[in-house]
């Protein structure tokens, strides 16, 4: 993927890793487009990069994603990058779940990129090159239990990305995943953005433009900090990586 010229759409683009991703994609005079559903977080976000621009789409909804594409192919024909990175974490007791909490967070955190993808790719398609870009969880390969359907989702758009890579590897559309580790971010609330043991955002976001720099053509984004979950099984260290996570972050 080249570092500059490109139309990038972001969504969960408001805030957390998704808005870090657009100022340093910003930074490189790319046009970007951050995209989700809190119109007033897109506007506040925006207003402090001129150039910077925001549409709004709820991923969970499939006619929202349709209505959204099509508008979003109007507005910015030359769109050549997808960044799929709207998502929700949210704690699960398996035996006290009713499974409407699973639902909401399949429903955003697969559904929503399968969904969007194949709404956009036509458009992605239609550039010289482009890209879609995943960003799943170091939770995909070592899952946390307090977070089963999360960990269960970031596997699943792990496997998604390795086969939509493989059906796209004749074409011009490059597929990259980014797996992060723990980072400093509201996902599951304010403490997480200051957890000392979380990766902070600044840091996290500089590596992966890093790794990009150095390695345009990389399949996956795989920080530092994550290497260790990332190859658990590869290193024969799962059940210690597992027993590790899963006493830090208890049911």
């Amino acid at each position: 993927m080249r570092m500059n010229g490109n139309t990038i759409l972001i969504t969960g683009g408001g805030s957390g890793i998704g808005l870090g991703l657009a100022e340093a994609f910003h930074a490189r005079d790319n046009k970007v487009v951050i995209a989700g559903r809190n119109e007033n977080k897109l506007k506040t976000a925006v207003a402090k990069h001129p150039g910077m621009e925001h549409a709004t789409v709820d991923v969970a909804d499939p006619d929202d994603v349709k209505r959204f594409a099509h508008e979003v192919g109007e507005r910015f024909p030359a769109l050549n990058v997808l960044v799929n990175n709207a998502g929700i974490m949210k704690m699960e007791r398996i035996v006290d779940a009713d499974a409407s909490t699973a639902e909401a967070i399949i429903a955003i955190n697969l559904l929503g990129p399968i969904r969007l993808t194949a709404a956009l790719l036509p458009v992605l398609r239609r550039q010289t090159r482009s890209a879609v870009i995943n960003v799943s969880s170091g939770l995909a390969h070592v899952p946390m239990a307090a977070t089963p359907t999360y960990s269960a989702n970031k596997s699943a758009l792990h496997a998604y990305s390795d086969a939509m890579r493989h059906q796209l590897k004749d074409t011009t559309t490059q597929v990259i995943e980014i797996a992060p580790p723990y980072v400093q971010t509201y996902l599951t609330g304010e403490h997480q953005a200051t957890d000392e043991r979380a990766m902070p955002l600044s840091e996290f976001i500089a590596e992966v433009m890093s790794l990009l720099d150095s390695d345009p053509a990389a399949a996956e984004l795989i920080v530092k900090r994550c290497e260790p979950i990332r190859y658990a099984r590869e290193h024969g260290t799962f059940d210690d990586m597992f027993a590790t996570i899963n006493e830090a972050f208890p049911v």
